[in-house]
């Protein structure tokens, strides 16, 4: 897919702005290329969270962090900033209610 064709949220792309700093400091290529890697990571961890719900019986909001100490974890391929974006899009994909100032 063409990096012109992809739609990348306003959300994540503020990840990319230093405070004070209107535009990303990365290149739109780096920038879609991480999108598509966290949205493709949210995507896949639905199946993940919605089986923890069922064989677990902890609450949606534990799941939630428990995945995110996972992509948080010493061998992480996303920043915690790109983390943190991929536990509200889970939280949103699986319409659960999540806030991240919680996840600890």
């Amino acid at each position: 897919m063409s990096d012109n064709q992809i739609d990348i949220p306003a959300s994540f792309i503020a990840l990319f702005v230093a405070p004070g700093q209107q535009k990303p400091g990365e290149p739109r290529h780096v920038v879609a290329d991480r999108y598509e890697l966290c949205e493709d990571m949210a995507t896949m961890l639905t199946e993940t969270a919605r089986n923890m719900l069922f064989s677990l019986g902890i609450s949606e909001h534990e799941i939630l962090v428990r995945i995110y100490r996972g992509l948080t974890g010493e061998d992480s391929v996303v920043s915690v900033p790109e983390a943190q974006w991929v536990m509200l899009r889970l939280a949103e994909l699986l319409e659960w209610e999540f806030d991240p100032t919680h996840l600890a």
